[in-house]
């Protein structure tokens, strides 16, 4: 016969309730009590059952996640800090792509509600479109949107303040002595485009020159490539992101403009690769930790029952000036 609970409260000292608790990641365990019955169970090898004991408390112990695609760096170090803020806690994150589609999203949120999470984080892909699934989740679960957000969803929402984070840059290229900026940034489908274009528009006043397209380095290139056929760059390029900044960079060089002599380049989110650029990257970095931090609390405060007001959360972010501007 395997390990039992009763086993591992014998070697902990502490009765089965309390061991069950503890294990489960339950309040109302003491700090001392709680170490005891882990270390009594890591001795004993111990393996709930994750099945029963999930029909007996009604919680899986397990968040969904919705994201519009992993392959994005910013998106992959979210969720790698929202899953570190979670197993803090002993639960588990179930993650799902919606490429996105806003049709895949849907599905996904309905496999994630099939397999019986706790709550939903959603990063919607479509600031209108994306409505649909995250009205499905709510119905059923706390939800709560990061980073992105659906237009007029009454929900909460932690992201970074994307307005604050232009106006500094911006700020930064003016006080470098550009007179004449570029914004090249993505269609407004999401949230995040929209208030990055919005951002710039407010901090530079009229006669605003922009480039939209899409979040992507092939985007980046394109607009350098419709830059450089202008005949005369201008002295700053303002990027959306830093895949874009990224792609504008790696086409200038291939030209032989000089950054930052030539023209100044910003980007915005600082992923792992913003530093390694040639040269590296001056960019608004966004408090992954401190956004996916405030995001589980929200959550968790929701699933106790101790906050039921819906809550916008905006971070403002930091500039990061290295060689590029």
């Amino acid at each position: 016969m395997g390990v039992t609970i009763h086993d591992v409260a014998a070697r902990a000292g502490v009765s089965v309730a309390t061991a069950s608790r503890a294990l489960s990641g339950q309040r109302g365990v003491r700090a001392e009590n709680r170490a005891k019955v882990l270390a009594a169970a890591r001795e004993l090898d111990y393996e709930p059952n994750v099945v029963a004991a999930s029909l007996r408390s009604r919680t899986t112990h397990t968040i969904g996640m919705v994201v519009p695609r992993i392959a994005n760096p910013f998106f992959a170090t979210l969720v790698e800090s929202i899953e570190t803020q979670l197993h803090d806690g002993q639960r588990s994150l179930l993650l799902a792509t919606s490429h996105y589609d806003p049709e895949v999203e849907q599905r996904q949120v309905r496999a994630l509600l099939d397999r019986r999470v706790d709550a939903l984080i959603m990063i919607p892909c479509h600031r209108e479109r994306s409505g649909a699934a995250l009205t499905t989740a709510a119905a059923r679960i706390p939800v709560l949107q990061l980073d992105l957000r659906v237009d007029g969803f009454a929900g909460s929402w932690v992201g970074v303040d994307n307005e604050a984070g232009l106006w500094q840059v911006v700020r930064h290229l003016t006080e470098r002595g550009a007179r004449s900026l570029v914004f090249v940034g993505a269609e407004p489908t999401d949230s995040a485009a929209q208030a990055r274009l919005d951002g710039y528009r407010r901090a530079v006043g009229d006669g605003e020159d922009v480039l939209l397209g899409d979040f992507s380095k092939e985007w980046g290139q394109r607009a350098a490539e419709l830059l450089l056929q202008r005949g005369a760059l201008p002295d700053g390029i303002v990027c959306g992101n830093d895949t874009i900044a990224l792609g504008v960079l790696g086409e200038l060089t291939s030209r032989r403009v000089r950054v930052p002599e030539d023209v100044l380049v910003t980007g915005f989110d600082d992923i792992p690769y913003a530093a390694l650029a040639q040269p590296a990257l001056t960019t608004v970095r966004q408090p992954q930790q401190q956004i996916a931090a405030e995001a589980v609390r929200v959550l968790d405060a929701r699933l106790a029952g101790e906050e039921t007001a819906l809550r916008s959360t905006a971070i403002t972010p930091d500039l990061v000036v290295r060689a590029s501007a």
